[in-house]
C-alpha cells in the first residue's frame, strides 16, 4: 500500500491476519461482573493515602466538559465534575446535586431543588444559578460546544426561582432528558471560573467533584488530588464523602505494549485499554486483576456518507454491507473479545432489535451483482469503472490507532478489492476538519456512550443546515418519524417498537456497517480495591483505594 501524507501504514499484525481466523474463544468474562468484586473489596477496611497512576490510551481533547468530544476526556472529568441528578444501573434516575424535582403534567418543564452544602474547587457556592449558566453556556455558539450540544437536547431555558430552586424548561417533551443529565458532558462548572479563564477553561478546569485539578502537561500527565470537603457523592458509590486517594496521575501512553508493560512492572497501578492479545495472559498474572465492562449507547460503526456519489445509491450501499466480513474483522482483530455488533444501537440500550442478529451474511457473488447493476463495470487491472471513472471509496480514521480502528481500514480495503472497490485510507489527526467542517469522507467509523435510544437522533434524523452535518447525511421522513415519536412516546412497549423500527430501516437501507461493541478493559495491580464503573462503562474512583 502506498504511503504518502495522512495514508496509512500497514499493520503487520493486520496484515497477516487479514485471511480471518477462526475458533477464537471468547475470553470475556467481564461484562460488567467487576462490580461483584468492588462490593467484597468494599468489606475491607479502606486504606487512606496514595496516589493511584492510571494510563489513558489517548490524550483528552479538553477538560471542559461542554466541549469535550471524546470519551477518554470522561474518565478525567467525571472526577472533577457533578451532575444534577445520577442514573443507576436498572435505569432508575436519583438525586446527586439535585435532591429532588417535580415534572410539569405536559413534560415540558422539571422544577429541581438543589444541595445547600456544595462548593465550587474555587470556593464559589454551587446555587441554582451555576445550574442555569452551565446549561445555557452549552447552548451559546461561542461556546464551540461538541457531544453535550446533542445531549441536552430538547433544553430550551432555565428559571431561577431561588438560589436552591431552578425550573428547566424544554421545547419538547423527553424522555431522555433526566438520563442525559447524569453525564459527564452536562456536569455543571463554576461560572466564576469558566467566565475568568473563557477559552482556556478546559485547560483549568473548576467543577464540585471528589477531585479537584492540578496541572496537565501536555501529551503526558493530568493530575487530580482530594478535593478535602467533598460530601455529596451520588447513590452509585458507597462513599460519600472526600475519597480515599490523595491523588490520581492520569498518564497518556499511546502505546499498547507500553501501557501493559507499565501495569505489569507496576510502573503505573492501571491501565485502560487493554488489547486483546494480552487479556488472556493477563488473567493468568497473579499480581494483576482484569475489569471488563461493555459500554452501551452507539456501537464503533462505519458510517457510508450518502451526499456522496455513488453512495447515495442504496444498491451502492448494499454492496459494500455484502462484501465486508465483520466476523472475519472482529475475530482477526479482537480474537473473540470484543462481541460483533448488528444493529445502530448495543444491547442494553431499550428497544435494542435482537432479532437483526445474523441477519447479513458476507456475500460476494451479490455484492458484484449489485455493482454491475449500477453500470460499475470491471477493467482488466480489476478495478471498477463507469463513465471513465474509477469506483474509489475515501475511507478516514483518526489517530493514534484507537482500538485497532485502523487496523479495521486496512482489512476492508483488502475486501473491497475482491469486488473491485479502490479503497483510499486516510489516517488523521484532524478528524474534526475532514470530517465535520470538510466532509471529505466516503466512510468514517465513529461510537458514543449512552444509555437511551434517543442517541440515535443526532445521527439519523435529517440533519439541521445550521448544526454539525450527521455523519450518513440520512434524509428518510419515516425514520424522522420514529424517531420524534420515540423522544416523547411515553409507553414504554410503543417506545420500544418505534425504535426496533429505526434499527431495521437503517440496516435495511445499509446507512451503517456496524462493527463491534466496545468493553472498557482495564487492567490494575491487585494492590487497587474499589474501583467500579458507572451504567456507560466509565470509571469511578470515589470508592478506591490502594492497600498496603
Amino acid at each position: 500500500m502506498k504511503r504518502a501524507k495522512g495514508w496509512v501504514k500497514v499493520s503487520t499484525f493486520a496484515l497477516a491476519m487479514i485471511i480471518g481466523l477462526t475458533g477464537c474463544g471468547s475470553t470475556n468474562n467481564g461484562d460488567g461482573k467487576s462490580a461483584e468484586p468492588g462490593k467484597q473489596e468494599a468489606k475491607q477496611a479502606a486504606v487512606v493515602g496514595g496516589d493511584l497512576t492510571y494510563a489513558l490510551a489517548t490524550s483528552p481533547d479538553s477538560l471542559d466538559p461542554h466541549r469535550s468530544g471524546l470519551a477518554v476526556a470522561v474518565r478525567v472529568l467525571r472526577t472533577i465534575y457533578d451532575s444534577l441528578v445520577v442514573q443507576l444501573p436498572d435505569g432508575s434516575i436519583k438525586p446527586w446535586l439535585a435532591t429532588e424535582w417535580t415534572t410539569a403534567p405536559d413534560g415540558l418543564s422539571y422544577t429541581f431543588k438543589l444541595r445547600k452544602d456544595v462548593k465550587f474547587h474555587d470556593g464559589t457556592p454551587f446555587t441554582a444559578e451555576a445550574v442555569k449558566f452551565s446549561y445555557d453556556r452549552i447552548l451559546d455558539p461561542a461556546t464551540k460546544a461538541a457531544n453535550s450540544v446533542a445531549l441536552i437536547k430538547p433544553y430550551k431555558s432555565s428559571e431561577i426561582i431561588d438560589d436552591y430552586t431552578i425550573k428547566i424548561n424544554l421545547e419538547t417533551p423527553s424522555r431522555a432528558f433526566l438520563g442525559n443529565l447524569s453525564q459527564a458532558l452536562l456536569g455543571i462548572v463554576s461560572p466564576t471560573s469558566a467566565k475568568k479563564f473563557g477559552d482556556q477553561f478546559g485547560k483549568n478546569p473548576v467543577g464540585s467533584g471528589p477531585f479537584t485539578f492540578v496541572k496537565w502537561e501536555e501529551n503526558a500527565t493530568i493530575q487530580v488530588k482530594r478535593n478535602p470537603v467533598y460530601a455529596w457523592a451520588p447513590e452509585l458509590v458507597e462513599n460519600k464523602g472526600k475519597s480515599y486517594l490523595d491523588q490520581i496521575t492520569f498518564s497518556i501512553v499511546p502505546e499498547e505494549a507500553t501501557r501493559v508493560g507499565s501495569v505489569q512492572s507496576k510502573q503505573v497501578l492501571a491501565g485502560e485499554t487493554v488489547p486483546p492479545q494480552n487479556i488472556v495472559s493477563l488473567k493468568s498474572d497473579t499480581s494483576v486483576q482484569v475489569h471488563q465492562v461493555n459500554t452501551t449507547g452507539l456501537p464503533y460503526t462505519l458510517f457510508i456518507n450518502q451526499r456522496k456519489t455513488p453512495w447515495n445509491d442504496v444498491k451502492a450501499r448494499q454492496a459494500l454491507q455484502a462484501a465486508i466480513d465483520v466476523d472475519a474483522i472482529v475475530k482477526t482483530l479482537y480474537l473473540g473479545t470484543y462481541p460483533r455488533s448488528w444493529s445502530p444501537l448495543t444491547p442494553g440500550v431499550i428497544g435494542y432489535d435482537a432479532s437483526l442478529e445474523n441477519g447479513i451474511k458476507p456475500d460476494v457473488a451479490k455484492a458484484s451483482k449489485l455493482l454491475d447493476e449500477l453500470g460499475w463495470v470491471k477493467g482488466t487491472d480489476g478495478v471498477r469503472v463507469k463513465d471513465g471513472k474509477k469506483l474509489t471509496l475515501h475511507y478516514v480514521d483518526g489517530s493514534p490507532n484507537r482500538e485497532k480502528r485502523n487496523d479495521i481500514a486496512v482489512i476492508i480495503q483488502q475486501q473491497l478489492k475482491q469486488i473491485g472497490v479502490v479503497v483510499e485510507v486516510e489516517i488523521t489527526k484532524d478528524t474534526a476538519n475532514v470530517v465535520y467542517t470538510k466532509g471529505d469522507y466516503d466512510i468514517y467509523g465513529n461510537s458514543q456512550v449512552n444509555t437511551d435510544p434517543n442517541a440515535l437522533y443526532a445521527f439519523y434524523h435529517t440533519g439541521d443546515p445550521k448544526a454539525r452535518p450527521t455523519l450518513p447525511g440520512l434524509a428518510d421522513p419515516q425514520v424522522d418519524k420514529w424517531l420524534e415519536q420515540g423522544a416523547i412516546e411515553p409507553d414504554d412497549k410503543k417506545r420500544v417498537e418505534l425504535y426496533k423500527q429505526v434499527q431495521k430501516a437503517i440496516i435495511d437501507q445499509a446507512v451503517i456497517i456496524p462493527i463491534y461493541v466496545f468493553p472498557y478493559t482495564v487492567a490494575a495491580s491487585k494492590t487497587v480495591k474499589g474501583l467500579k464503573f458507572d451504567p456507560l462503562g466509565y470509571p469511578l474512583f470515589n470508592d478506591t483505594f490502594i492497600q498496603k
